[in-house]
């Protein structure tokens, strides 16, 4: 007996330890998201240098998850940064006179083509304050060289390489996939919207001509602006480039030299030494350099902070879904809320609307256009696109007064589909279960998974898609003033580059979410007199932390154990997710 209380005993101590270790370890992680998510008072001394080192993903807006991009193993956050927020701080070192320069410090920028074109601009703003940009890379690829090609010097590390090769769009298909599982994917699509290739991947095991003739478009434009940015910043033609990419020419340091893609190959500590001769510094002096993330929270007198009137930024980002949105979703009733709130506040003299969004559900994106239509009845409603602003995208775009897109946009795709999974070959021929039905009515099993439409069935979604189709057509016909016929030929779920959008009448002018802004205020008659306010509203920390304790941190540590593969899981789980009518971007797709 004196030997099982023994060992109760300790077992039960045993367990009290262990609660205890793990109460201790869970409190350590709280403080350091609590730590992190404070207003830490930040001095920024004389002659300093803005340290920009980006590695976690940047996003039309700043997350305030707790968890998301949270490192365990190391208790650091990894979160991903809101390009307003680095316009800001761009903006806000220009105009801090204890900033001297910029010193970029990256291999690549986590980052869409257009969200670097709009960084890529406001560093080019920076300059004009006579302040320097010196950019350093152990090796660069294609996004960190295009935005390093706005600073004054940029250095290599002596056995770093530049990757620049073109751009690739990569997609994926899962047809073989489907045949192995005996499933059919039965496939509706607006008329004649060839174009319309989301469903590809569904029915075909390789790319169609249409879809072919879209990307390769689409890249050829998008690839040419970068060259015309990185001609012009370093004096090299066009026809220069593009030969030093097909022959992969930039294979050394001493290539990028001898082609004046770099200004020296260097190591890191020499690259300190030119930074303290710009800023004064002795040799045996330390460099004053501020991380961004530090800068980011450095107070400075806010201006605007005490007027009136305001302009409402509404951020959409990510897929369009029914109901409630959350970081990675544009949810319809969080997002028309969120619009008409802004509408509804007197203080607010005029919406931006930032859509960066490849489209989603149909019915979902005319829940949000129509409160956009309510909204510029009252006031002035301006979109800013980001990296996309595709067929949901666009259809939820149309009712805006005036729409701004960069060049390197991925906008149209004016289009519908609907895909009715068929899993009876499923069930019956590799499961063994077989499903019988019993029905009040003749087409009582419409839409029903376990069996295949019947003609009728079939006709019937004809029906349906070609009408949402139409609408949406008579949609961007009405409010862009474009004759019904143009739009059908440009439509047919095309995409364009904003680029060529501009030159079709789908978008009014290029430019980045600040000249959206500008615009906006020019419009309501403000001046400077206005300040910036954001919509959807964030949740608190502890509300964030509380809904990722309840369930939503299993994505976190999914993407976190996937890494660079987690995309092709993502895709699987959009397809899985597709419900009712869909105005989505047809790909799924890389550029790299």
């Amino acid at each position: 007996m004196k030997q099982f209380f023994k060992f109760m005993f300790a077992s039960f101590a045993g367990t009290i330890l262990t609660f205890i270790v793990i109460f201790l370890l869970f409190a350590g992680m709280i403080a350091s998201l609590v730590a992190m998510s404070g207003d830490e008072e930040v001095k920024v001394k004389s002659n300093s240098i803005l340290h920009i080192s980006w590695n976690a993903e940047i996003k039309d807006r700043g997350s305030d998850n707790p968890f998301e991009g949270f490192d365990f193993s190391t208790m650091k956050s990894n979160k991903p940064i809101g390009l307003y927020s680095i316009l800001n701080n761009i903006e806000k070192a220009a105009n801090d006179s204890r900033i001297d320069g910029i010193f970029l410090d990256m291999e690549t920028l986590p980052a869409g083509v257009a969200t670097s074109e709009e960084i890529r601009n406001k560093l080019k703003e920076f300059k004009e304050s006579g302040k320097f940009i010196v950019s350093y890379a152990n090796n660069y690829d294609q996004s960190a060289y295009y935005l390093a090609t706005t600073a004054d010097e940029i250095y290599l590390n002596t056995e770093g390489v530049v990757l620049f090769k073109g751009l690739q769009a990569q997609l994926m298909f899962f047809k073989g996939l489907l045949d192995k599982l005996d499933i059919e994917m039965q496939i509706v699509r607006g008329p004649d919207n060839k174009y319309k290739s989301a469903v590809e991947p569904l029915m075909l095991d390789h790319m169609s001509e249409a879809n072919r003739e879209q990307l390769q478009d689409m890249l050829n434009s998008i690839w040419g602006k970068l060259l015309l940015s990185i001609s012009e910043s370093r004096n090299i033609s066009v026809d220069e480039l593009n030969k030093l990419a097909d022959n992969l020419e930039l294979s050394t340091a001493e290539k990028a030299i001898e082609y004046n893609f770099i200004d020296g190959a260097v190591y890191r500590d020499e690259v300190m030494d030119i930074l303290k001769e710009k800023t004064g510094r002795k040799e045996d002096e330390k460099l004053n350099i501020i991380s961004y993330n530090k800068y980011a929270k450095a107070k400075i007198e806010d201006k605007k902070g005490a007027k009136r009137d305001r302009i409402a930024i509404v951020f959409a980002e990510g897929s369009i879904v029914q109901g409630k949105g959350d970081g990675t979703n544009i949810g319809s009733a969080t997002t028309a809320k969120a619009i008409s709130k802004a509408r509804k506040n007197k203080k607010v003299k005029a919406i931006v609307f930032r859509v960066n969004s490849g489209g989603g559900d149909a019915l979902a994106s005319e829940v949000i256009r129509r409160e956009v239509e309510l909204a510029s009845k009252d006031m002035p409603v301006i979109v800013s696109m980001g990296n996309l602003a595709a067929s949901g995208g666009y259809w939820i775009s149309t009712n805006a007064d005036y729409i701004f897109a960069q060049p390197t946009t991925i906008t149209g795709s004016i289009g519908v589909f609907g895909v009715i999974p068929n899993l009876e070959g499923l069930f019956n021929n590799k499961l063994g279960i077989n499903i019988e039905n019993v029905m009040t009515n003749e087409n009582s099993n419409f839409i029903d998974v376990m069996k295949p439409l019947s003609p009728f069935q079939q006709a019937k979604l004809d029906e349906v898609i070609d009408k949402i189709y139409t609408d949406f057509t008579q949609l961007v016909a009405s409010t862009r003033d474009l004759d019904i016929s143009y739009v059908d030929s440009i439509a047919k779920g095309r995409v364009w580059s904003g680029a060529d959008a501009l030159e079709l009448g789908l978008v009014d002018s290029f430019g980045g979410i600040e000249d959206a802004v500008k615009y906006a205020a020019e419009k309501a008659e403000l001046g400077d007199d206005y300040r910036i306010v954001t919509y959807p509203q964030k949740k608190d920390f502890f509300e964030q932390l509380v809904e990722e304790l309840t369930g939503q941190a299993t994505t976190t540590i999914v993407k976190h154990e996937l890494g660079e593969y987690y995309n092709y899981f993502e895709n699987m789980q959009t397809l899985k997710k597709m419900k009712g009518v869909q105005a989505r971007l047809p790909f799924f797709m890389e550029i790299n």
